[in-house]
């Protein structure tokens, strides 16, 4: 325990809580709780693909990070990757939402569950191109 003192002449007791962050790599699917959440945006425990590169996962205490659904039906958008389950651990076929990047506190993160290969985070780097409006000659 430690003893801070605060600007107006308080103390306080303040126990360090030691949290083991995940090793997390860009490419991996993680299991999130997403919530709360506002309007449109994908909420809940859900699955996530790590899209943040792996210097920032390394030092950084949050990762950036796409919404995963199982509802394949919705629109076919450029910034939609779909996903066989069978390739990365994921209980049903689901589609990527690279519109739906959000920055997660890694204790956001539950279990990993499988990781995408070359092709898939090939086709990810250009949908999350075309989300922030960036033409891929530019990002070689």
């Amino acid at each position: 325990m430690k003893v801070t003192r605060i600007n107006n002449g308080y103390f306080f007791w303040r126990r360090s809580v030691n949290f083991v962050e995940p090793i997390v790599k860009r490419g991996e699917i993680y299991y999130a709780d997403l919530s709360p959440v506002v309007g449109s945006e994908q909420g809940g425990v859900r699955p996530v693909l790590i899209v943040q590169n792996d210097t920032g996962n390394r030092h950084s205490p949050t990762v950036i990070a796409a919404a995963i659904t199982s509802q394949t039906g919705k629109a076919k958008m450029p910034t939609h990757i779909e996903l066989a389950a069978s390739c990365c651990g994921l209980p049903k076929d689901s589609v990527i939402l690279l519109e739906q990047i959000r920055t997660l506190d890694k204790r956001r993160l539950r279990e990993r569950m499988g990781k995408v290969d070359g092709a898939v985070m090939e086709k990810v780097d250009t949908a999350i191109a075309v989300s922030f409006g960036l033409s891929r000659s530019r990002l070689v």
